[in-house]
């Protein structure tokens, strides 16, 4: 049984912010990203309980970016959690490293670009409209300081965008709304089980430098920094649209 408390809060939330940013209609076909975290896996279930109410179909995509030793297993764990969800999943191997050397980029830009690839492809022999990233609003708020330590204009301060236009397809993010606590609590909720990525307990990364270190020090003096940020963003963004 539901808990009526996680019902009232980390359910509603992300059913209001799916309706006011109109993300899922009837006949939809929403390709999810599905990593095998934790942000992923919750973000498939909640879709796949949407699309039984909305009538919408829904496809995942997995990318093995072959970068540890335990990718392979990580792709098998995507497949046979999308298949006992009814959904079936486009897995890709890519060469991070090969781009990145070739393309002189580092290993995480060089990822991502193969990463939207795939799910540029994935989409495209799924037919499907829009793809649907778990990002949530802790990755909103290391974005901003990413951005901020990196050098950037107005435009960097709105932070990681609701939605976006990718060629003929739409972005979709509908966990921006949550944060990361949240989404521990949406699996504790379901009893879902996810892989973890040991890289992201290390520091070397300027992200992962801001995830482990820059934001607890500031949320221990204002708590509800990531609420005020994705705030700020909002803002920004309708302001600069």
């Amino acid at each position: 049984m539901k808990d009526p408390k996680f019902q009232a809060t980390i359910w509603q939330t992300l059913i209001n912010f799916a309706k006011e940013n109109k993300f899922f209609k009837p006949k939809d076909k929403i390709l999810v990203g599905l990593s095998g975290g934790a942000d992923s896996v919750a973000l498939l279930h909640f879709v796949c309980q949407l699309a039984k109410k909305q009538q919408f179909f829904v496809y995942a995509c997995h990318v093995d970016h072959q970068l540890r030793a335990n990718s392979k297993q990580d792709a098998i764990f995507a497949k046979d959690y999308a298949k006992s969800l009814g959904v079936e999943c486009f897995v890709k191997k890519v060469n991070v490293k090969t781009l990145a050397k070739k393309e002189k980029k580092s290993l995480e830009h060089a990822a991502r670009t193969l990463r939207y690839k795939a799910f540029e492809d994935a989409a495209k022999k799924f037919n499907c409209s829009k793809i649907a990233l778990a990002h949530h609003a802790d990755d909103n708020a290391e974005t901003f300081f990413l951005n901020i330590l990196r050098g950037t204009k107005a435009k960097g301060l709105c932070g990681i965008p609701v939605m976006r236009k990718a060629g003929k397809r739409q972005i979709i993010r509908p966990f921006l709304c949550i944060t990361r606590e949240q989404i521990k609590k949406y699996l504790k909720q379901y009893d879902l089980k996810n892989v973890e990525d040991e890289t992201n307990r290390e520091d070397i990364y300027l992200r992962n430098w801001i995830r482990l270190k820059l934001l607890p020090l500031m949320l221990q003096k204002q708590p509800l920094l990531k609420e005020h940020i994705l705030s700020i963003t909002k803002e920004l963004s309708n302001e600069l649209k």
